[in-house]
């Protein structure tokens, strides 16, 4: 409301200011005369306020007139435009990048980048001619060429959009992606399931035995934080499920917990790794064994045993004891006592891809396979992030999928595909696979890119980091100073510095911004 009044203030006073005039003839319009009556009446008081209110409509009439225009909902346009600009959240901060006290903020929306998309009056111009090719190739190949890049690379430039492709660099190549293999799994993830639904985690009770499942509906945010952040808290489920009990007179249960929502190996083929847990549909924080909510951290070696522990022991706080937790699948009979349930898709997506969370993107890899009748595994999911990218019309030539995250080397993707995934995602006409690019991180300011890109074009990029052993990549978005915003794709193998590779990557997307 304050927003909207600091809004509105100025225009209102300027109308009431043009207005005088006019309500001067309306208040001597409507003001009340002497009138002789044949015998004296009692004037009730809902005539006074039957005066007063037709004064005051005719007031607000002229008002109204000076002040337009308004539109059907009687809310004058320019300031409703406005009021909502000044609501509209960012897509920049998402509000559990796990920040750390001091560091600068998050930037800005870029809301009004994406609005503009479809609109030649819209934030992206588009009457202005984009960038030129000839001149793309002479600023961006010597930066390519860079040493630190290694003996194998490639590179594209597209209008987002035309959808026209102003630069490329053996585009068709199909390299190791690493991380930005994330992209594509945000895109099939949100094509397969849309940007609302929303990942459950149950409990439910067996009749008869009084045994408590506690069901894992893959949903790998799922927290045992005393402040669970807006995400689904395993406290909060003890708590609900403690009151059913109760309700129902029970207060010593056998423990049980079912993971086979999800099938297949746990352990991704690179081991045992502090940047990926073992994959499981019952899993808190991630296994993590640390306070971290993202990059690497010692992980638990089984997810759900350590979940149901954890869910024991908030049972018992609330009153209820429990056996030594094991596996166990729950019936069709098994009532449901109690649920949680993630944030929105859009929200994971997000999540995902400014902080290049391996442990969602493999639970949405499974998520994507179930909703595209495959089984839930490591070859179901590749399978199926490949099948809807398919349906998308995306350039799949040389594509090759063995996980969700991009940690496996095996992994393929061109140029050309990262680049039409990103203009898939700024499409109108999909609104809901824009999180795929407000998901992106922001230079200088949010997860993987929150320390790069300090002395230029901080704030100006938008892109998806990728990183293993001789491996470097980087795609997303910048907006050049034409106003056009550009989607780009740059894969290096074979890089020996990390950092200097990583450094050359960033110096081409900062000369797009120019």
């Amino acid at each position: 409301m304050a927003r909207i009044v600091t809004a509105v203030r100025p225009g209102l006073a300027r109308a009431v200011t043009a207005a005088r005039p006019r309500i001067a003839r309306l208040t001597e319009a409507v003001r009340v005369r002497p009138v002789h009556l044949p015998r004296p009446r009692t004037v009730r008081t809902w005539h006074y306020t039957a005066g007063a209110a037709t004064a005051g409509l005719a007031l607000a009439a002229g008002v109204v007139t000076v002040a337009g225009p308004w539109d059907a909902n009687g809310q004058r346009t320019a300031e409703r435009d406005r009021a909502a600009a000044l609501e509209r959240s960012g897509g920049a901060d998402h509000g559990r990048s796990g920040r750390a006290a001091g560091a600068p903020r998050p930037a800005p929306s870029a809301a009004p980048v994406l609005t503009g998309l479809g609109s030649a009056t819209g934030a992206v111009g588009t009457r202005k001619t984009p960038p030129d090719a000839n001149a793309l190739s002479g600023v961006l190949d010597p930066l390519l060429e860079a040493p630190a890049l290694g003996s194998s690379h490639a590179a594209a430039v597209v209008d987002v959009t035309t959808g026209e492709r102003l630069y490329g660099a053996d585009a068709g190549k199909a390299l190791t992606p690493a991380s930005t293999t994330k992209i594509a799994t945000a895109v099939a993830a949100l094509s397969a399931l849309g940007p609302d639904h929303r990942l459950t985690t149950r409990t439910a009770l067996e009749p008869d035995t009084r045994e408590l499942v506690l069901v894992g509906g893959g949903d790998p945010t799922l927290t045992a934080h005393a402040k669970p952040g807006g995400w689904a808290g395993l406290r909060a489920l003890a708590a609900d499920t403690a009151k059913a009990l109760d309700e129902r007179g029970i207060h010593r249960i056998t423990l049980s917990y079912d993971t086979t929502l999800f099938t297949g190996p746990a352990l991704h083929p690179i081991g045992v790794n502090d940047n990926l847990a073992p994959i499981s549909a019952l899993t808190v924080d991630e296994g993590r064994t640390d306070a971290s909510t993202d990059g690497p951290a010692p992980r638990v070696a089984d997810p759900a045993a350590d979940a149901a522990t954890r869910f024991a022991a908030f049972l018992k706080d609330a009153g209820i004891t429990t056996t030594a937790p094991g596996p166990s699948k729950a019936s069709t009979r098994a009532e449901t006592l109690a649920r949680v349930s993630s944030p929105p898709l859009s929200e994971l997506v997000e999540r995902m891809l400014t902080n290049s969370d391996n442990d969602i993107a493999e639970a949405l890899a499974r998520h994507t396979a179930l909703a595209s009748g495959q089984p839930a595994d490591f070859v179901g999911g590749a399978k199926a992030i490949a099948t809807r990218l398919r349906k998308l019309g995306l350039p799949m030539t040389g594509a090759a999928f063995h996980d969700g995250s991009g940690l496996n080397r095996d992994d393929r993707l061109t140029a050309d595909l990262l680049t039409a995934l990103l203009v898939k995602a700024g499409d109108p006409g999909r609104p809901g696979l824009r999180p795929v690019l407000t998901g992106l991180p922001v230079a200088g300011f949010t997860g993987t890119l929150s320390r790069r890109y300090t002395d230029g074009a901080a704030g100006l990029v938008r892109a998806k980091t990728g990183t293993l052993t001789g491996v470097n990549t980087l795609a997303g978005t910048v907006v050049d100073k034409t106003g056009h915003l550009l989607a780009f794709a740059f894969l290096a193998s074979d890089t020996t510095n990390p950092m200097e590779a990583q450094s050359a990557l960033d110096t081409a997307a900062t000369a797009l911004t120019r």
